[in-house]
């Protein structure tokens, strides 16, 4: 960690996530939701229901969050590179975007892939701490969450846990990756991915989870109502069977 990041900087904005919900507000291109006042009414109502935080993608979307909310944001900007499958804020450029605007956090894919034009994550994270900015690497295993610690990540978040094709694929949120992380690094472990319940959750936070993002579950229409959508003709073809 460099010199210009204090360390009672990085305690109070921790502090404030222990033990919370952080709720990502992000919506892309093809989805219904995609407009910045949208996401920054979005992001009012998950503070209304007493979200600690938000992660956000874009520096549009940032800046208007920060202007309706006022909380701390987790910010990344999501760009494809031809010579790299990583896509959470990949290179410098991505960094130089974020650090213009009032994000706290910036989070940055750390796990083992290649990275575009060859940059390395650590220059990364080092820019981001000059900055004044803290880090929250994106993982997928427990070697890539070790790893980045080492690399000096403020913390650690088992967002790609599942959508690396080398890390555990199923279906359910990676309890025992979060649990395990929580046990050996040092920094806060925020668990994050496929957390569709408030069961969940507590889970999560069973195993030593220093706080729970969830997105999808919260913040995406689309895909909730097509979870209720399908378990309701789920349940019309069960009556129409059993009354044959």
């Amino acid at each position: 960690m460099t010199a210009s990041i204090d360390d009672n900087h990085i305690d109070a904005i921790f502090c404030e996530l222990k033990d919370r919900l952080i709720v990502s507000c992000q919506a892309q291109a093809d989805e219904p939701l995609r407009d910045t006042h949208v996401m920054g009414r979005m992001a009012y109502a998950a503070k209304v229901g007493g979200a600690a935080a938000i992660r956000a993608e874009s520096v549009d979307d940032i800046r208007e969050i920060k202007k309706t909310t006022g909380l701390p944001i987790i910010g990344l900007i999501k760009r494809d590179y031809d010579d790299s499958d990583i896509y959470i804020t990949p290179t410098m450029r991505e960094v130089d975007e974020l650090i213009e605007t009032p994000c706290e956090i910036i989070a940055l894919d750390m796990t083992k892939r290649e990275r575009p034009h060859g940059e390395d994550a650590a220059s990364l994270v080092a820019h981001v701490h000059e900055a004044g900015r803290l880090v929250l690497a994106d993982i997928s295993t427990y070697d890539e969450g070790v790893a980045a610690e080492a690399l000096g990540a403020d913390a650690v978040s088992t967002t790609l846990a599942g959508y690396t094709p080398y890390s555990t694929q199923q279906d359910e949120p990676d309890v025992s990756l979060v649990g395990q992380l929580a046990a050996a690094l040092k920094v806060p472990v925020f668990a994050e991915g496929r957390i569709s319940s408030d069961a969940n959750a507590q889970r999560m936070m069973a195993v030593g989870a220093w706080a729970v993002i969830i997105g999808s579950a919260i913040t995406r229409p689309q895909l909730i109502t097509k979870k209720f959508a399908e378990a309701v003709a789920r349940g019309v073809k069960c009556t129409s069977g059993g009354d044959k």
